[in-house]
């Protein structure tokens, strides 16, 4: 139980509740009894044509075997974007981070990570960075990354201007709408869906760094001490480093994928604003469909954790390399954002049931927007099946992050293009720069 549940009075049938609500596996259970009822036509937004399933699966190992002819895939994480352009900015981050043991550079990039995923909800179609290091300009989540990246790398996460390359809790705290806007090269003309809300959620960050130190460190919280949680390692400054447990536990060869969102959803639990409770502790990406019914209020709640396993299949990276086998990776599931869910929409899989949906703009909180999600994480792991079917791979070759790359998010984007102008996606979103 974190610093939050302790706050307040929780009886054991609500911690188990709350505990349920941050797996994969209440994700899957919630969205698979919604897919169900899809199946049965009794849904009031959608319905499933799974007769379209193998075209959708080919059109995804098309644009697979395009953009990875070997189908060698990596993992499906904001590592990519740093990348885009072709511009080797994690070969120039390595170079800033050399002579750090490896301990040190996996913080640092947790730090990068975490902050970059949690600014990466949708831009919006008029907003660009101009990155001038480069000359080139990047939209959407790639220009989000860029912007992030530039940020961290100028020390804007920082409050130690002689460790720049951190992010910290006195440096997020103190962070301003002016110093996010600028960093974004926001202006009247280039406009950035949701930097209010992408201010609160760094800031409010900083102020769960401070309250959860068993996660975050006591001296100089920041995320990337995460890894020292990860690893069974306490927080214990030598220099500039940290050192692992004095007690002769050995560190950890192997790590489930589950166990890093776990650590993300504890940490970041209590970011999101304005979000779902259970005695207080805040829930996250968990929304509510009035087609679950039970006995409690909470049996209507659907779980997502987008941005969480997000940022857990983005924090995986550094964790290999400092050598740790990465198990039960399909466990996880897939992301239920506009690129995926627009996928299964404009191919077919996913038929509005009233076409006026698609003209009118939609809170994350809707019904059409939760169901149109919860589809989506059913659908993906159909999708996923279908493929490695068609390829002959299993689920450790191919594992669900690896077709979310290759991938459902390309072709998502890739048939939005073709379909309408700027790429947007079927269903308008009413962002506030936290959920997508």
């Amino acid at each position: 139980m974190n610093n939050y549940e302790q706050q307040v009075t929780c009886s054991d049938e609500q911690h188990s509740t709350i505990a349920y609500l941050r797996t994969p596996v209440a994700i899957r259970e919630r969205c698979d009894r919604l897919f169900t009822l899809a199946g049965a036509d009794e849904l009031q937004h959608f319905r499933c044509d799974l007769t379209q399933l193998d075209k959708v699966a080919n059109y995804v190992i098309k644009v697979m075997r395009d953009e990875y002819p070997d189908l060698n895939i990596p993992f499906h994480s904001r590592w990519r974007h740093f990348e885009v352009g072709n511009v080797p900015r994690i070969a120039e981050l390595e170079e800033k981070l050399a002579g750090l043991a490896p301990l040190e550079k996996a913080q640092t990039k947790f730090d990068l990570a975490i902050i970059s995923v949690l600014l990466d909800a949708g831009a919006g179609s008029d907003w660009q960075y101009h990155e001038q290091e480069t000359g080139l300009v990047f939209r959407r989540s790639e220009g989000l990354a860029v912007a992030s990246f530039r940020m961290f790398c100028q020390g804007a996460f920082s409050s130690d201007a002689e460790r720049p390359l951190q992010a910290d809790a006195q440096g997020l705290q103190g962070l301003t709408a002016q110093n996010l806007a600028q960093g974004f090269q926001v202006s009247q003309t280039n406009t950035l869906l949701g930097v209010e809300g992408r201010l609160e959620l760094l800031q409010r960050l900083g102020r769960s760094l401070i309250s959860e130190p068993h996660l975050f460190g006591q001296e100089n919280p920041r995320p990337g001490n995460l890894v020292n949680y990860l690893l069974g390692s306490q927080v214990g400054r030598q220099g500039r480093g940290f050192t692992p447990l004095s007690s002769p536990s050995p560190l950890p060869t192997s790590l489930a994928a589950t166990k890093v969102l776990s650590a993300v959803l504890q940490g970041l639990g209590n970011i999101w604003p304005g979000r779902l409770a259970i005695a207080g502790v805040n829930l996250g990406d968990v929304w509510v469909h009035p087609a679950l019914k039970g006995e409690h209020p909470s049996d209507q709640y659907v779980p997502f954790h987008k941005l969480s396993q997000w940022l857990t299949y983005s924090l995986l990276e550094p964790l290999q390399e400092l050598g740790l086998e990465i198990t039960g990776l399909d466990q996880m599931t897939g992301l239920p954002e506009y690129r995926n869910g627009g996928l299964c929409l404009d191919l077919g899989l996913l038929e509005v049931k009233n076409t006026a949906i698609l003209q009118e703009r939609h809170l994350p909180g809707s019904e059409v927007i939760v169901e149109w999600r919860s589809l989506t994480v059913s659908l993906l792991d159909k999708i996923a099946a279908a493929i490695r079917q068609q390829l002959n791979l299993s689920e450790v070759d191919l594992p669900l992050v690896k077709v979310l790359q290759g991938g459902t998010w390309t072709a998502g984007r890739r048939i939005a293009a073709q379909l309408r102008v700027g790429g947007v996606p079927p269903l308008q979103i009413e962002s506030d720069g936290t959920v997508f």
